[in-house]
């Protein structure tokens, strides 16, 4: 198997084999996160496929530094797309309820200080930073790759209630971040 460099190569020489060297290692992760958002075989399907084409259309110019990273980003970009269109008038999606369990440490929209998603992003990535690796992954693995208390526990060898328990505590921690920046909570 390629490593990333090396499919990276093959994307900025045009040569069509980098859409599936990228299938081969990473199709599967895309495949789990879009059905996890989507709950949908096909709409997954057409998300990750879409990646791929993302991913020829805009490397180069761009030559992403965390390649597994750069897809996922355009995979979720996709994914909230599709989801958009979904719930638009009478069309409805089953939504995973992690928004619940952040909802206590998300800006208020009505507040005097309205960020953009820009400025909450810089914002959630400083504080990420401030967090030990396992409790960043373990934020990660939840609320950006939309794993389950269960899988995170499984992957990483750690209790369910140990995962609660570092989720629980990173929400506060960020909850405290947000406020010491002024960011209305």
């Amino acid at each position: 198997m390629l490593n990333d460099e090396q499919i990276l190569d093959l994307y900025w020489a045009r040569d069509d084999a980098a859409i599936e060297r990228t299938s081969e290692k990473y199709g599967g992760q895309l495949e789990r996160l879009a059905d996890r958002m989507l709950r949908a075989k096909e709409d997954a399907e057409e998300c990750v496929n879409d990646t791929y084409l993302g991913a020829w259309n805009s490397i180069p110019p761009t030559r992403p530094v965390h390649f597994f990273a750069y897809l996922a980003k355009l995979c979720r970009s996709l994914i909230c797309n599709k989801l958009d269109w979904m719930n638009a008038g009478k069309r409805r999606a089953e939504l995973l309820p992690l928004t619940d369990e952040l909802a206590a440490c998300i800006p208020d929209p009505v507040s005097d200080r309205v960020l953009d998603a820009k400025e909450l992003g810089a914002a959630l990535s400083a504080f990420l930073r401030t967090l030990p690796q396992e409790s960043r992954v373990i934020f990660l693995r939840r609320y950006w790759y939309t794993e389950s208390v269960k899988e995170i526990a499984d992957r990483y060898g750690i209790g369910e209630s140990k995962v609660k328990t570092t989720l629980f505590r990173v929400r506060q921690k960020l909850r405290t971040y947000l406020e010491k920046e002024e960011i209305a909570i």
